[in-house]
């Protein structure tokens, strides 16, 4: 079987041509040989059965010359018959026998050469009829060995030529039916690189047919190419220009979105400080009431905003993960104070699980992807709650996020993470139902800048689990998280934290100015305003002692922005110190802005920024520069 195999994988390396050679060589070599073998045959038989023919006749010959003698027992006589029989072509031996067996006379007299050869015999019959011996003829074959030698060598010569004429007639038939197929072979390699190959029309009338054939192919696909091309062309320069299109469209889009965001963070930002002022030494349940119904408008177009803010970020790549090891029931912590009293207002249960793992992770985007799921959890749950947990997963730790909620159909979980996409749910209303569904798309986005995955099973009405993979580390000493302001730094509970503490704000806009004064001063610190350049570098010709803490917008009037007023107050010769206290409030989301605010190294707010975030962040600011507030005559006293 493999032998078969190898003789059929060598037959399958001949070219055509080969192949047509060998297939005419084959059957004529195998006619010739079976034609000579029978030829051969039958002319060696015939020239055997003359020999016996001759040395029949030869044999009466002596047998008819030898019946007197043999009466008389001449020997002698019988000798000389005998040897006379010898002298004819091809006899060996003549010998002559009595009735009785006996040898009488033997032409074998001299020393000859014996070889192959066949033995005839004939009677003596005497003159009264009977036998009276026996006259015995051993002929030589030689003539045969002879004439079989040279048909030998003519079967040889006529097999050569045969061979030799099939060959020629085989290769000239095989390159006729060859050189066509090869140069449509050719043709269509150069139809396969884009070419418009035309073969010559030659060859017998199957060759003929197949060749017209192809190059009436050939010319309809290069007609169907040329036309491709151009609707491919036409196609690109179209797509092009709806790209075109998109690209001024969503550039117009930022543009908008940054515009409008910077334009509605600026009165949400006053009404955020006005309505902290109102609510300072308010008694009155009713006022306090309708204080607190503004306090959570504010809080949700906060809430809005910062959606906005982060995507904005995100796009504008000024978001670097900082890689720390932290306990990971720290941040659990975090997120059960933020969201335990929000889960009461809905009489849900909010289960966040003890853990004693720690993981390697930026603490800042964790944080948000987690607030950002428990977020909408409870923003899709009606009945049940939120669970908070992790598991360990070999190097890794796994947080889940499940809740009971509405759940989500099996076409709509591979949209949920992208931006403006939002489940609709009957039951949600009021607070519940103001969203822009960007906090999926920001968990997405975060997860890929932690170089790791979300991964979402739901089932629509029993609830939906959302897992996030980080890497796990070992635990070390308790220490600060940096980045995580809110457990690094406490809020004391003394509205009066900033006694003694003398505070420069500078933003174009009156009302926030006039905003963080009140809060400001109601915080018990010194409150130095300005709305542009000239005015802050007026202030510092004339105070005794520079602030302690500047608060700045970003963008100021006539094109100026808050980073450069600090430089100029820092050049001052009477301005702040380097290691002043330094806090940037802003609420710009073009990402070029974005970008320039991140390479300042300064904190920065986005707006609108509540009264107890901005106290938070100025005493981090201030525990960051070693200042602290002078002792007032109370704390004397």
């Amino acid at each position: 079987m493999n032998r078969s195999f190898r003789i059929y994988r060598l037959l399958m390396r001949l070219t055509l041509a080969q192949q047509l050679v060998l297939l005419a060589l084959l059957p004529a070599t195998i006619a010739t040989l079976g034609a000579i073998a029978v030829l051969t045959r039958q002319h060696l038989s015939n020239v055997t059965e003359l020999m016996r023919a001759s040395a029949q006749t030869v044999a009466l010959q002596v047998a008819t010359t030898a019946q007197g003698p043999l009466q008389r027992m001449d020997r002698r006589a019988l000798q000389r018959t005998a040897e006379s029989g010898g002298y004819q072509p091809h006899v060996l031996q003549v010998r002559i026998a009595s009735a009785e067996g006996e040898i009488l006379a033997n032409s074998e007299t001299k020393d000859m050469r014996r070889g192959e050869g066949i033995q005839v015999s004939a009677p003596v019959i005497g003159d009264d009829g009977r036998q009276t011996g026996t006259v015995m003829v051993d002929i030589s074959l030689d003539a045969v060995r002879t004439a079989k030698q040279s048909v030998w060598f003519n079967v040889v010569l006529v097999l050569g030529a045969s061979l030799v004429g099939v060959g020629l007639a085989g290769s000239w038939a095989a390159r006729r039916i060859s050189a066509p197929i090869r140069s449509l072979g050719e043709a269509v390699d150069r139809l396969g690189a884009g070419e418009e190959p035309q073969v010559v029309i030659e060859g017998t009338a199957e060759v003929r047919h197949l060749q017209l054939g192809f190059n009436l192919a050939a010319r309809a696909l290069s007609e169907s190419r040329g036309l491709l091309e151009t609707r491919i062309a036409q196609a690109t320069a179209e797509l092009a220009h709806k790209n075109q299109q998109l690209e001024v469209a969503s550039q117009a889009k930022t543009r908008l979105l940054a515009a409008a965001s910077h334009d509605l963070r600026q009165p949400l930002h006053a009404l955020t400080l006005f309505s902290d002022g109102l609510s300072n030494g308010e008694t009155d349940p009713v006022r306090l009431q309708r204080i607190g119904h503004i306090r959570e408008c504010v809080e949700s177009l906060d809430r809005l905003f910062s959606e906005l803010l982060n995507l904005s970020q995100l796009d504008a790549g000024v978001l670097k993960p900082q890689w720390v090891d932290f306990a990971l029931d720290q941040l659990f912590d975090e997120i059960s104070r933020n969201f335990r009293s929000v889960a009461e207002q809905q009489n849900l249960r909010l289960v966040v699980r003890k853990t004693d793992l720690w993981v390697r992770c930026d603490y800042v985007m964790l944080s948000r992807i987690l607030n950002n799921l428990v977020s909408n959890s409870l923003r899709h749950t009606h009945e049940g709650g939120v669970l908070v947990g992790a598991r360990r997963r070999g190097n890794a730790v796994r947080i889940d996020v499940i809740d009971t909620g509405i759940g989500i159909a099996a076409d709509h979980q591979s949209r949920v993470f992208e931006e403006f996409f939002q489940v609709e749910s009957p039951g949600r209303q009021g607070r519940d139902a103001r969203g822009m569904g960007l906090g999926l798309a920001t968990v997405q986005r975060l997860a890929q800048l932690l170089n790791t995955e979300v991964r979402l099973t739901s089932q629509p009405g029993r609830g939906t689990c959302v897992r996030v993979q980080v890497r796990r580390a070992e635990a070390v000493a308790p220490a600060v998280v940096q980045g995580a302001v809110s457990a690094a730094v406490p809020v004391p509970d003394d509205v009066q934290a900033l006694r003694g503490i003398r505070v420069l704000v500078i933003d174009d806009e009156r009302t926030i100015l006039e905003g963080l004064q009140v809060v400001l001063t109601n915080w018990g610190a010194e409150v130095l305003a300005a709305q542009s350049r000239t005015e802050a570098l007026a202030l510092a010709d004339q105070w005794e002692r520079p602030p302690d803490v500047v608060v700045s917008d970003l963008l100021l009037q006539a094109g100026d922005n808050g980073l450069d007023v600090m430089a100029a107050l820092e050049r001052h010769p009477r301005g702040i110190p380097r290691n002043t206290a330094r806090l940037l409030v802003t609420g710009e989301t073009k990402p070029d802005r974005l970008r320039e605010v991140a390479s300042a190294g300064v904190t920065v707010l986005y707006k609108p920024v509540s009264p107890k975030i901005l106290r938070q962040a100025i005493l981090a600011q201030l525990a960051s520069t070693h200042v602290q507030a002078p002792p007032t005559s109370s704390d004397i006293g």
